[in-house]
């Protein structure tokens, strides 16, 4: 097992960069990240959750393993149908990122998959009409931020067509997106940015959603 630290020095029990969700029975789902004991260069991704606001969490499932390929930051999301979806970054995958689905409240998740694209890392956010708009950066050229529109259940995220937000990256020292509503057809999308290798920064994008 891992042994990880905050600011203070003291012990994590849990770490990972990526969106909670909590569902409408207040229970706050959360996947962290975790090396194997074999490779600590391999991590593998795992379901915990919090009944009480996150004062205590327990621990439901294994979301990801792969004997080669890393799943780290992870945002999970809940559709209107009750299944929970994990949006995962990865590593020796040639940066695809991967998805996995529990249909039984997160006792257990079916196979990963790839998505069909590169990104890094991803934030899911529930539009008005349970549309999801996945956001995420993109690390190869041209650098940026990017997006897609799927279905309120996550199915099509293969096919859903790639929408740019921007593509003046300086490297790939840039991503970490996070989406807010502003009102029923605009979102903002903030994130960790850099242009020409200069100061690193928070920008945003506001998106006019149709």
């Amino acid at each position: 097992q891992e042994i990880h630290f905050n600011a203070l020095g003291v012990p994590l029990p849990a770490y990972n960069r990526g969106a909670l969700f909590e569902s409408e029975t207040g229970r706050i789902y959360w996947v962290v990240a975790a090396g194997h004991s074999d490779s600590r260069s391999v991590t593998s991704t795992h379901l915990i959750c919090s009944d009480d606001k996150g004062m205590s969490w327990k621990y439901l499932s294994e979301v990801a393993r792969d004997e080669n390929a890393s799943f780290n930051e992870t945002s999970i999301y809940e559709t209107p149908r009750g299944e929970l979806v994990a949006f995962m970054r990865t590593a020796n995958l040639d940066d695809q990122a991967c998805i996995a689905r529990s249909t039984d409240g997160g006792k257990t998740f079916g196979p990963w998959q790839k998505m069909g694209f590169q990104g890094h890392p991803l934030n899911a956010l529930r539009l008005p009409d349970k549309r999801v708009l996945l956001t995420y950066g993109y690390r190869h050229k041209p650098f940026g931020i990017r997006a897609r529109i799927l279905d309120p259940e996550c199915n099509d995220f293969s096919s859903a067509p790639e929408i740019i937000l921007r593509d003046d990256g300086g490297n790939t020292d840039i991503g970490y997106s996070w989406p807010v509503l502003l009102d029923k057809k605009h979102v903002l999308v903030t994130y960790y940015f850099n242009k020409d290798n200069g100061t690193r920064h928070i920008a945003g994008t506001i998106l006019e959603i149709e």
